[in-house]
């Protein structure tokens, strides 16, 4: 017997996805995200280990969940500042137990900061050649997956140019987070002749298939990183894992 239809069964990532998207929509999002921004006392009092880590607690969470599923053995870091959310991975990847490492980079070593057994450090700018060699000895040093968090220079030309240089070092299945995406508009104001890292991140996913964004990473309506989560597809997934 041939049916006469077929029905599709709605996958439940798929309906969370929906329901994700249909919030984001909701008008009262963007206005406590814009207030929540312009406070400062918000992100810009968030610590770790006494440390200012300039980030929501929500995508703090997000990052801790990801740590867990993926088991990194490098996070690769843009942006050290004090070095707070840095020590936040390396304690994540301590408590993992696998030896993961954070190499984070900056332009310079701000004071109040700390150290960490599990924390590798470079001073310079992270598109510099001497530094993108020092990254990529790291990364030939690595047996197992990478994830990378971009979060130095927030233009759009500086954030393009991390991209090229850091995202094929990001394993399939892993994430490539670009921050601060919020900016320029989307939805707060800062940034807008430059175009901000959205602006970046729009210009490297019309080119780079293997990257998506996430959804899910998204879900706790308030980031800073709206579209910013990318996730690197691995060839055995299904498609369903698109948003």
């Amino acid at each position: 017997m041939i049916p006469t239809a077929i029905t599709a069964t709605p996958h439940p990532l798929d309906e969370m996805r929906a329901l994700i998207h249909t919030a984001q929509a909701d008008p009262c999002v963007d206005a406590f995200h814009r207030l929540w921004y312009a406070t400062k006392t918000t992100w810009g009092m968030t610590r770790w280990r006494g440390l200012p880590t300039m980030k929501c607690p929500f995508d703090l969470h997000m990052y801790h969940e990801l740590l867990i599923q993926i088991q990194p053995r490098l996070v690769i870091e843009t942006g050290t500042a004090w070095a707070g959310s840095a020590c936040y991975f390396a304690d994540t990847l301590a408590m993992i137990g696998q030896g993961g490492r954070v190499l984070t980079i900056d332009v310079t070593r701000r004071t109040p900061t700390a150290d960490h057994p599990g924390l590798i450090r470079l001073i310079g700018s992270s598109v510099d050649p001497a530094i993108l060699d020092s990254v990529a000895w790291h990364v030939q040093q690595t047996q197992g997956p990478i994830l990378v968090s971009l979060d130095s220079d927030h233009s759009a030309t500086h954030v393009a140019a991390e991209l090229r240089a850091y995202a094929p070092y990001v394993t399939p299945g892993s994430y490539l987070v670009v921050e601060d995406t919020n900016i320029a508009g989307h939805p707060v104001p800062g940034g807008e002749a430059d175009g901000g890292p959205a602006k970046a991140v729009d210009a490297f996913l019309a080119t780079h298939p293997e990257f998506v964004p996430d959804l899910l990473c998204e879900r706790l309506l308030l980031t800073m990183m709206p579209q910013g989560w990318l996730r690197r597809i691995d060839h055995t997934e299904s498609a369903r894992v698109i948003p």
